[in-house]
């Protein structure tokens, strides 16, 4: 029987609590076939430390933040996204809105999705 997977997406912010993606990130998803457009964003909190195995972080800036949500005996594994990519560059996936980079971004999101779940 194939693993039972539950895929969740949250901040460590608060700033957009609430909005959709961004416009030109629900627009590169949309050009691979992903719709973005039902999600709203919410923040990470210590319940999902319970709730999930596993929670990816895209850079260590947002890994240290998570530790401050983690609840005492927490069951979940907290790690950088790109550790599932062990021939990647780099490390960390960087932030488009900054760069402006989506395309790069899901490709390295796709690249460790496809890596994270061949390991399972």
């Amino acid at each position: 029987m194939a693993p039972h997977l539950i895929i969740d997406s949250a901040g460590t912010s608060d700033w957009h609590i609430g909005n959709p993606p961004y416009d030109p990130a629900i627009r590169a998803a949309a050009q691979r076939g992903y719709d973005l457009s039902p999600l709203r964003a919410r923040q990470v909190h210590a319940a999902d430390f319970n709730d999930f195995d596993l929670i990816l972080a895209m850079d260590r800036e947002n890994l240290s933040a998570l530790e401050h949500f983690r609840p005492d005996h927490s069951t979940a594994k907290s790690q950088l996204f790109l550790d599932h990519v062990p021939e990647a560059r780099q490390s960390e996936v960087p932030d488009p809105y900054y760069t402006r980079d989506f395309d790069g971004a899901l490709d390295l999101i796709e690249q460790a999705s496809k890596s994270l779940i061949a390991g399972l």
